[in-house]
């Protein structure tokens, strides 16, 4: 079981009161996209993911952004236990979807740029550490079906 602190809690708390998921789900699978072009391989009923331009305004990955940031909201309202909370996916993406569980690193590191982007000053390294950490239980938690 993962021990936060009061601080981590409410910083946790306030990135996600903050950002427009919307956005920031979209920018952040996009960059996953384009930064590490082999993880398209999952998503190949997304349609057009040639270039860029492409990745940016397809619709389906604007959906699947939003989708990414409903399951982090999930973990955000049960952090105590954010392993249980994501059984379910952990099995969906290692049994049937089979998504190499590498690519949960990929895209917390491109969430996390974009979270920054977003919040500027306010993304102090205390917040940031602390979004790190998070990112790092969700990760396990995602992954935790692969062992």
């Amino acid at each position: 079981m993962v021990k936060w602190s009061d601080f981590e809690r409410a910083a946790i708390q306030d990135i996600f009161s903050k950002i427009n998921y919307d956005v920031v789900g979209c920018a952040a699978l996009s960059r996953c996209l384009i930064v590490y072009p082999w993880t398209q391989r999952y998503f190949g009923g997304f349609g057009n993911l040639y270039n860029a331009a492409a990745i940016t305004s397809n619709p389906k990955v604007a959906a699947h952004g939003k989708v990414i940031m409903a399951g982090l909201e999930k973990a955000v309202k049960n952090m105590d236990d954010i392993k249980t909370t994501y059984k379910d996916l952990s099995v969906l993406h290692s049994e049937k979807l089979q998504v190499d569980p590498d690519n949960f690193n990929l895209l917390a590191d491109c969430l996390t740029i974009v979270v920054a982007g977003q919040m500027g000053a306010a993304f102090t390294p205390e917040v940031h550490g602390a979004f790190q950490k998070f990112l790092a239980v969700v990760v396990a938690s995602l992954r935790k079906q692969y062992h």
